[in-house]
């Protein structure tokens, strides 16, 4: 049977082609389902507070760095989205007086304009809000080398190499309301992929690239970062790419509720517990990793059914 066509952007893949009977089931989960979907290799944690939250998430960053030995150096790969975590990281630095000069940082993503990745001066350049929410804060005895922070350029070269002989303890993430990680978006509906998406297989191939960005992503980071002007969020990005992210010895999803909706939440958490990996929602490629985290703030988990305000 012929998959369906988008009900978001009819040009592209996404959730909405999928197979009815998994959104609905998806859309029935509760939160005792959703802890239920725990299984080896895929942790569902919850968190009854921000505070502990975005504490925890700081600590990842602080128990990826401890790891790290002259030989043996050591990092986390880091989103831009959320944030809230960041200056948590550094002021966690600074008081254990941890010493990051054999500790790495991997950028998840950069804008991509006019043949180039955006410098830091752009207003929504990933890499100037992780310098200044967190590398920045950090006392000047502590700094993490410059050679050891890699944020994704245009030529990808460089950043690809800087992840053969570090270890990448583990790779932090958002989700998106077209279900990615990173800008690993969904692929146009065109060429080969015009009537199927690409395998998961296929998909799991792509390394650190530029990539064109779905509708939704676009409209979504004017509503998170530009106050709804469209107009001004760029539609192609540089994405680190499910080759490094398998490298990541743990992958950690961090959901607030802020980026991503209670059916999206749900749905992409059943296909990673149940092993359906689709790349029309990359997030649940992740099925094929051998340790991943979902992290829930409770409170916002909410419900899918339908009701008016």
């Amino acid at each position: 049977m012929a998959r369906k066509i988008s009900m978001l952007a009819p040009e592209w893949w996404d959730y909405t082609t999928l197979d009815d009977e998994i959104l609905n089931d998806a859309a029935k989960l509760t939160v005792q389902d959703l802890a239920g979907l725990s299984r080896e290799g895929f942790q569902v944690v919850f968190y009854d507070t921000l505070e502990d939250f975005y504490l925890a998430e700081a600590l990842e960053y602080v128990t990826a760095w401890r790891q790290a030995t002259a030989d043996n150096p050591a990092g986390i790969c880091g989103p831009i989205g959320p944030t809230e975590q960041l200056p948590l990281a550094a002021r966690i630095v600074n008081e254990l007086k941890l010493n990051l000069k054999d500790a790495h940082f991997w950028g998840m993503d950069e804008w991509y304009m006019d043949g180039k990745e955006v410098p830091q001066s752009h207003p929504l350049s990933f890499a100037k809000a992780d310098m200044e929410l967190c590398f920045n804060r950090i006392d000047d005895e502590l700094k993490m080398p410059e050679s050891n922070i890699h944020f994704p350029r245009a030529d990808v070269t460089e950043y690809i190499k800087s992840w053969e002989g570090v270890r990448c303890v583990v790779m932090q993430g958002g989700q998106g309301d077209i279900k990615h990680w990173a800008f690993n978006d969904p692929v146009k509906r065109e060429g080969k992929y015009k009537d199927e998406p690409p395998t998961p297989e296929e998909y799991c191939r792509l390394t650190t690239r530029v990539v064109d960005l779905h509708p939704v992503t676009v409209m979504q980071n004017a509503r998170t970062s530009g106050g709804g002007v469209v107009t001004g969020v760029p539609t192609k990005a540089i994405t680190v790419g499910p080759v490094e992210t398998f490298k990541a010895e743990k992958v950690s999803i961090w959901q607030a509720g802020t980026h991503d909706n209670p059916f999206g939440m749900r749905l992409t958490a059943l296909m990673i517990s149940n092993k359906i990996p689709d790349s029309s929602v990359p997030m649940s490629l992740l099925a094929g990793h051998s340790n991943v985290q979902f992290n829930f703030y409770r409170p916002a988990i909410g419900t899918c059914e339908a009701e008016m305000h």
